[in-house]
């Protein structure tokens, strides 16, 4: 049978106007229309693939979206499988399977390196996740990543920092959080249960109570959400109508033999479908196939292994079945405003101008809900979700609709100008559906682009606190436990012979108590530092200071602080040798006592470069022999030369070198929530997808565009016209509706970012961020037009004059 045998056969069994047709009749014609598609020639395979890329890409994305709780899930759970099962320190017998493990996480440079020392206490012990050969003293397994840093050109500080000890193997994908996890385990002889941070486990495995979101988060997912999709979702209503113009035209064939209007329409659909849902294939095929490549590279420092993305089953079936019905309705919408006649297609002649009301409805209704919800500071219920997410929707949808409008009256004003300009201009006053259309997905990631950063902005005080740390005055702090204030004064002194450090204020910390403490442990304790005359200046307001000096200090409000000025008075004794912070709480250890000189000075307190006080009795050297502190820690605060490259770096060195576990910081000014800050990178990670799919969007429907006018294009090169004149126009075509769109999509994020921050009782603190978002529909438009411009330049050939 002939391809005209079947539309005639069509024509003929089609159902008259006068009802619904049957499901049989719609089965006959889906099937009709992909036959169109698959017989339609080179055209109709061209206009099918443009569809199914889109498409596919489309569905590449919400497949990687459904697969975000399965990434997140999978991430959680490896890093609770690793994390050392909760003990109390003492608690738990040595045997065969237990060990001993103490944290040894570093900083290096901008990365975390995690990790633990072990040391078995019998033969068989509990082996980490991912960990086959258990390391002894002296060895050390570590990540592949780890592995990789260790070996490049430019880490020599780290190789030294981890010299001592010997890689005898590397972590398996069960004992990692992602492929780019700096992860180690350190085999070690020295750590002692209940010493430090060391404790005795069996097992591994902890399980955490995961806090529940704050309110003003939960919104802020919801928002990240719809804004993030509705694109993609776009996108993907674009694609289906790529090459609709040449469609249309061969469908008039079909109204020629006798079909009528409804069977064309449903032919078109299926034509839309087979591209569809070769599109769902291409999709699996995109997401599949780039999920091997998934763990090759890091996006704003995330990244996953390629068996971490599971698509949820359900939501994976919810798209199988959307995006094909999506196809055939969008078709038959699109339809409706085209009269497709024997003789041809009535597209071009003047139409009824679209009409403003019931768009301009759309987002102000959105608005109005939104401020209608309130959202309590308790929680935000599933209801309440529920109607901010359609909120959000309907005014991101309202935009969509609105930027027609907006084009075609715009475009209808325009008048003369240069010869590239008129040809752009009275190219979109003929159809700017198409132009729209490709823009529509900017204009939707702008505004909520827009929407998120005040948000962001106006919340960001909230999960920011102000440390009271003065940068300026230190840089690094560092702070561990000894068994003896000895040892912890020579750490400061290791420190002081560091490389690029210009100074330590270094203080050996511990707790006295008064004699004749109680059997339940009360007892009046009084806190002792211990440090020279250069230290304790950055802690106390000293008028004169000399070795041998002792002070006391306290706040001056004296509120709580009753226990100072009662147990550190001068002439009172105290007992060195306390227990009451002992893990093990031995009591059969003997007392040593002090004397608090009867000279000791009171004097104000002073903020430390950490940003805290200090209060109890303060020694210099003389005063007392910090051997004599058998539970004293250490808390060393370094100022380093800025001139000296890597001097934190080196800072770290010897602290490893000195004790593995010893805790390192940097100061600084703010400290941000860390959900609130992986939220914003989870924001950068899929708005930096979005946008590269909105290109590639954009790129697509201009190729599908220029092919619609491949003869036009030919004519007028035939008649003179200068390619540059042309290649103009193109520009000036993905131009004005980009620029249409951005000032709609600031108006509408502004008005979005407005009502959310009003959500939440909280004022807009900043109007102009939009100006680097908008910058981001310039930048499309430059990138979109040169990709555009070799199809163009093939399109100009003069066997662009070639018909049928």
């Amino acid at each position: 049978m002939t391809m005209l045998d079947e539309r005639k056969d069509a024509a003929t069994a089609s159902p008259g106007p006068s009802g619904p047709a049957p499901l049989s009749a719609w089965t006959r014609d889906l099937g009709l229309g992909v036959r169109f598609a698959v017989a339609g020639g080179r055209e109709g395979w061209i206009r099918t693939l443009l569809t199914a890329v889109g498409v596919g890409l489309g569905v590449a994305v919400l497949l990687a979206a459904t697969a975000v709780p399965s990434l997140l899930n999978n991430r959680d759970q490896r890093t609770v499988d690793r994390t050392p099962a909760a003990v109390e320190a003492g608690t738990l017998p040595p045997s065969d399977r237990t060990l001993v493990v103490a944290d040894a996480s570093v900083e290096y440079r901008d990365a975390t390196i995690g990790g633990w020392q072990l040391r078995a206490d019998g033969a068989n012990p509990a082996r980490p996740p991912g960990v086959d050969r258990f390391p002894g003293p002296g060895e050390m397994v570590v990540s592949p990543a780890l592995k990789r840093l260790l070996n490049g050109e430019d880490s020599e500080l780290l190789r030294e920092r981890f010299k001592p000890y010997k890689l005898v193997g590397t972590i398996g994908e069960a004992g990692l959080s992602d492929p780019h996890d700096l992860y180690l385990y350190t085999g070690s002889g020295a750590i002692t249960d209940g010493k430090g941070n060391a404790n005795r486990i069996a097992e591994w495995g902890q399980a955490t109570q995961r806090e529940p979101m704050d309110p003003v988060l939960v919104i802020l997912v919801v928002l990240m959400c719809v804004v993030l999709l509705v694109p993609v979702v776009i996108f993907i209503a674009t694609a289906v109508r790529f090459g609709g113009e040449r469609r249309d035209r061969r469908l008039a064939a079909l109204r020629l033999v006798g079909a009528d209007i409804a069977t064309t329409r449903r032919a078109a659909a299926g034509e839309a479908l087979f591209g569809t849902l070769l599109g769902l294939l291409l999709g699996a095929v995109f997401f599949y196939g780039g999920r091997e490549f998934v763990g090759s590279f890091q996006v704003w420092r995330v990244a996953a292994f390629p068996s971490d993305l599971q698509p949820a089953p359900l939501l994976a079936l919810a798209i199988v079945l959307a995006v094909p019905v999506c196809a055939v309705v969008v078709t038959l919408v699109a339809l409706r405003s085209v009269a497709i006649e024997p003789l041809g297609v009535v597209r071009q002649s003047k139409t009824r101008k679209r009409r403003a009301a019931w768009r301009v409805a759309m987002p102000v209704v959105g608005v109005l809900l939104l401020l209608s919800t309130g959202a309590g500071s308790e929680g935000v219920t599933s209801p309440e979700v529920a109607l901010i997410s359609i909120g959000i929707l309907l005014i991101l949808l309202g935009l969509v609709t609105l930027l027609p409008w907006l084009v075609e009256t715009v475009v209808l004003q325009m008048r003369g100008g240069p010869v590239a300009w008129q040809l752009a201009s009275r190219r979109l006053q003929l159809s700017s559906a198409a132009a729209s259309r490709a823009v529509s997905g900017i204009t939707v990631a702008v505004a909520g682009g827009i929407a998120l950063q005040m948000y962001f902005v106006g919340i960001n005080d909230d999960f920011t606190k102000v440390t009271g740390e003065d940068p300026k005055r230190a840089q690094v702090g560092v702070m561990t436990d000894f068994p003896s204030g000895e040892l912890a004064d020579r750490m400061i002194k290791d420190f002081r012979a560091t490389q690029g450090v210009k100074e330590v204020v270094g203080t050996v910390d511990a707790y006295a108590v008064s004699p004749g403490r109680s059997a339940d442990g009360s007892a009046q304790t009084v806190a002792l530092t211990y440090g020279s005359c250069s230290t304790l200046r950055e802690l106390l307001k000293l008028p004169s200071c000399q070795d041998g000096d002792v002070f006391i200090a306290y706040r001056a409000d004296q509120k709580n602080e009753e226990w100072v000025t009662d147990a550190a008075r001068p002439g009172r004794t105290l007992n060195l040798n306390d227990t009451l912070y002992d893990p093990r709480g031995a009591a059969d250890k003997e007392p040593v006592l002090w004397r608090i000189p009867a000279d000791a000075r009171t004097v104000p307190q002073r903020t430390d470069p950490a940003g805290e006080t200090h209060s109890g009795v303060f020694l210099t050297p003389g005063s007392l022999d910090p051997a004599s502190l058998p539970n004293a820690s250490t808390t060393a605060l370094i100022q380093t030369d800025p001139s000296v490259p890597d001097a934190a770096e080196r800072v770290r060195t010897t602290a490893y070198a000195i004790d593995p576990a010893m805790r390192v910081w940097t100061f600084q000014r703010a400290d941000r929530d860390r959900m609130y800050d992986s939220l914003r990178t989870a924001l950068f990670v899929a708005a930096t997808g979005t946008l590269m799919l909105i290109a590639a969007s954009m790129v697509v429907a201009q190729i599908e565009q220029l092919r619609e006018r491949k003869r036009l294009l030919s004519v007028l090169v035939a008649f003179g016209a200068r390619r540059s004149t042309l290649a103009w126009s193109v520009l000036w075509q993905t131009a004005i509706p980009v620029v249409l769109g951005t000032a709609l999509a600031v108006a509408g994020g502004l008005g979005l970012g407005w009502a959310m921050l009003r959500l939440i009782d909280k004022p807009v603190t900043e109007w102009l961020l939009f100006l680097p978002l908008a910058g981001v529909g310039a930048g499309l438009v430059a990138v979109v037009t040169l990709l555009s411009l070799p199809p163009l330049w093939r399109l100009m050939r003069p066997d662009g004059l070639r018909t049928e």
